[in-house]
């Protein structure tokens, strides 16, 4: 094989992988790139103007649907491979990859019952391509990309739309720079008006990527000749125009082989004394060598680019294998480890939201300074130390005999009943920072990208560490109700010695302390005089309760969130672990999807390496 027929052959089998591996038509964008990369012949012209003889010529073979009218209905992406001299040809479909069609007859049905099965039994169009593979002795390699045929009107069943759809199309494909352009026009027409050249001058004004092809010489009126446009002289190109003589209608009625068509076109050429001069470089062989040679030529230009675009290619396709994992070792302690190092990358993200490192540690801190204090603020002491339930408790706690210098009981009732209030706040601030570690520990698997292939395991993480916070909530729990208790059990007498004392007399009225006991001022100053007390409570409280939260929850979730988890693993056997790393199929088909671009990539550079490049 020649130098050559390396570099296309190469390009033709990294844009097959790709087209295999669904990167070209809504794959990823990164290895779309790749296939735009890569240079691909396109081939364009009006309805009925002899685009699909051309193709066939181009293959040697009678294998694309015929008709009036719109014929070619979605683009055909047309891979040919050069196969070693008498080996058998065959086709080959994307959609039917397991099957071979040696009889082309078959392929032109399949193309339109392929095509029917999108557009369905009407004159629409479709942009979503049909990929067909053909293998033989008798082609060069190339990528031929045949489109439907540019039109002036909408003929009945199709829509007002139809000329501008199938231009949009077109140009979808003419316009990317890596894509030649062969531009079909037929000989009996004036090349004034051919729509193929006017598409291709306004999207390659210096018609570097142009080929212009003429068709149906031989049906032009007699005395006439298409010298001026093949020599130049009519529509100047950068590459020399080529002229066609496609089958007759009646060859194609007798089903002339495509090689007897062959002959008949270099005979004409040979003896036609108006074309004659230029033999040597007209008909659809010769066609075929100019655009293997041209694409050499795109292909050397374009191999930096390519192989730089391959390396990129591989490096984020190994960046993305290391996210998505290597395939699961059937080794039960290879399994042990793989679980053991998914639970540590768990809790190593867990605890960095914990401490600063990513967000959401800091809602803790909003429960103790925004959460905690409001809630204390909001408890109805005004209502508990008004005068009258003041003057209630005291008196209920006095019984039969009135108190003779303090009302010690009723000043307990008064307190015992205040401080039951901070339970409320005091479990409220519990429940809320388990909330907030639940919620961090749904966003830590989520970020784990060890755990995105393990569905299962993700879920037992996941219940074991809310269980494990369930436990920590609940002695936590019990923890700030016994700091609110233990304030109620023993109440500290320094402030109660520290207040001022009463005066026992009142202008030298020995009745007056007694009834000033049970007057309003009295009872005033034992709500004041609790109420301060219930401050100092409070603050002491807004101090303790928040460490005895991060005591009891948030230490313990740093340090032993998993810990029990990590037991029951221990005593897991081989296939209960195997079961923990049960994958995600849809994760499975991606990572052996990367894997097969990663090869198709590597061996894409080993073979770009190994081509020698020297002209």
């Amino acid at each position: 094989m020649t130098t050559m027929e390396s570099l296309i052959g190469l390009v033709n089998r990294i844009q097959r992988a790709c087209t295999v591996l669904g990167d070209y038509g809504g794959g990823d964008n990164t290895f779309s790139s790749l296939w735009e990369a890569l240079p691909s012949v396109a081939v364009v012209g009006g309805q009925s103007s002899g685009k699909s003889s051309v193709l066939e010529s181009i293959v040697g073979r009678d294998f694309l649907p015929r008709g009036s009218g719109i014929v070619t209905r979605r683009p055909l992406v047309l891979q040919l491979h050069k196969t070693d001299e008498g080996s058998q040809e065959y086709a080959e479909f994307l959609h039917l990859p397991k099957r071979r069609f040696t009889d082309f007859g078959a392929v032109r049905n399949e193309i339109q019952e392929e095509t029917d099965r999108i557009t369905g039994k009407t004159k629409q169009i479709s942009p979503v391509p049909i990929h067909l593979s053909i293998y033989s002795p008798n082609v060069v390699n190339l990528t031929l990309i045949d489109l439907p045929g540019l039109t002036k009107v909408a003929v009945e069943g199709q829509p007002e739309t139809i000329v501008e759809d199938i231009e949009t199309m077109v140009r979808s494909y003419v316009e990317k720079p890596n894509c030649i352009i062969l531009a079909i026009s037929p000989a009996n027409q004036d090349i004034a008006t051919s729509d193929a050249i006017k598409l291709a001058r306004e999207v390659d004004p210096p018609g570097d990527r142009t080929f212009g092809v003429l068709t149906k010489l031989d049906l032009m009126d007699k005395g006439t000749n298409a010298l001026d446009v093949l020599e130049g002289r009519s529509y100047r190109l950068q590459h020399p125009w080529v002229g066609i003589v496609n089958r007759s209608q009646a060859d194609i009625n007798k089903n002339v082989d495509m090689i007897v068509a062959r002959r008949k076109e270099r005979e004409y050429f040979a003896t036609s004394p108006d074309y004659g001069h230029l033999a040597s470089k007209m008909g659809s062989e010769y066609l075929a060598k100019l655009l293997s040679q041209h694409l050499e030529n795109v292909i050397r230009a374009r191999i930096p680019s390519i192989t730089s675009l391959i390396n990129k290619s591989i490096d984020e396709l190994e960046s993305e294998m290391d996210h998505l994992g290597r395939p699961i070792a059937l080794d039960a302690g290879a399994q042990l480890y793989t679980v053991l190092e998914v639970c540590r990358a768990f809790e190593r993200i867990f605890k960095e939201h914990l401490d600063g490192g990513r967000p959401g540690g800091d809602r803790i801190y909003g429960v103790f300074d925004n959460q905690l204090p409001a809630a204390l603020k909001k408890l109805p002491f005004d209502r508990h130390l008004s005068l009258q339930n003041v003057r209630r408790v005291v008196s209920e706690a006095d019984g039969y005999q009135p108190h003779l210098i303090a009302p010690e009981q009723g000043y307990r009732r008064l307190i015992e009943g205040a401080l039951n209030y901070f339970r409320g706040p005091a479990e409220a601030s519990v429940d809320a920072v388990h909330f907030v570690l639940k919620e961090l520990v749904r966003k830590s698997i989520g970020e784990t990208q060890e755990l995105k292939r393990f569905p299962t395991l993700q879920a037992d993480i996941a219940a074991a560490a809310n269980e494990a916070l369930e436990r920590f909530r609940d002695e936590s729990k019990k923890t700030v109700v016994r700091l609110v208790d233990m304030e109620s059990s023993y109440l500290t007498v320094d402030f109660f010695r520290k207040l001022p004392q009463e005066v026992e007399n009142k202008g030298g009225n020995p009745q007056a302390p007694v009834t000033d006991r049970y007057g309003e001022g009295h009872f005033r100053r034992i709500g004041s005089n609790v109420s301060s007390y219930v401050g100092m409570v409070s603050d002491t409280l807004r101090n303790t309760i928040p460490k005895a939260v991060v005591f009891c929850q948030v230490k313990e979730a740093k340090q032993s969130l998993l810990t029990r988890f990590y037991t029951q693993l221990g005593k897991k056997e081989g296939k209960q672990l195997l079961q923990m790393l049960d994958e995600d199929p849809a994760l499975m088909e991606r990572r052996q999807q990367c894997a097969k671009r990663l090869e198709l990539y590597k061996a894409a550079r080993d073979e770009i390496d190994s081509v020698s490049w020297t002209r």
